[in-house]
C-alpha cells in the first residue's frame, strides 16, 4: 500500500487548509485510516481516524470542532479538512493505515505511513 498526502502549505492563523491522501496498491477493504502530526521536536500525535464505513470517526481533543476527516472509497481517498488553524496546529500531517477491524490511537499500530505534508499556521 502506498499512501501519498498533499494539501499543505503556509497559512495564517484563521485559515483553512484541505489535505488529502491517495491510497494505492492492495487497499484494505476493512480499516481505519487515520491522520497523525508531528511537530518539531515533539512526538508524532494522533488527529483524527474514520472507519472503512464512514460510521465511525474521533478527533483528538485538541482539533474537535475545527477539524472534520473523511473518506471516498471509490476514489481510495481520505481528507482532512482543516478550519479555524493556529499556530499550534503547524506540524507535518501524515495519513495511515490502521490493521482490519480497530481504530487504534497509537502511532505504533498504524501499519502504512504516508511521507507527509508541511503545514505552517502564521501568527
Amino acid at each position: 500500500v502506498q499512501l501519498v498526502e498533499s494539501g499543505g502549505g503556509l497559512v495564517q492563523a484563521g485559515d483553512s487548509l484541505r489535505l488529502s491522501c491517495a491510497a494505492s496498491g492492495r487497499t484494505c477493504s476493512t480499516c481505519a485510516m487515520g491522520w497523525f502530526r508531528q511537530a518539531p521536536g515533539k512526538e508524532r500525535e494522533f488527529v483524527a481516524a474514520i472507519t472503512w464505513t464512514s460510521s465511525s470517526t474521533t478527533y483528538a481533543d485538541s482539533v474537535k470542532g475545527r477539524f472534520t476527516i473523511s473518506r471516498d472509497n471509490a476514489k481510495n481517498t481520505v481528507l482532512l479538512q482543516m478550519n479555524t488553524l493556529k499556530p499550534e496546529d503547524t506540524a507535518v500531517y501524515y495519513c495511515a493505515e490502521a490493521p482490519p477491524g480497530i481504530i487504534p490511537f497509537s502511532p505504533a499500530f498504524y501499519r502504512y505511513w504516508g511521507q507527509g505534508t508541511q503545514v505552517t499556521v502564521s501568527s
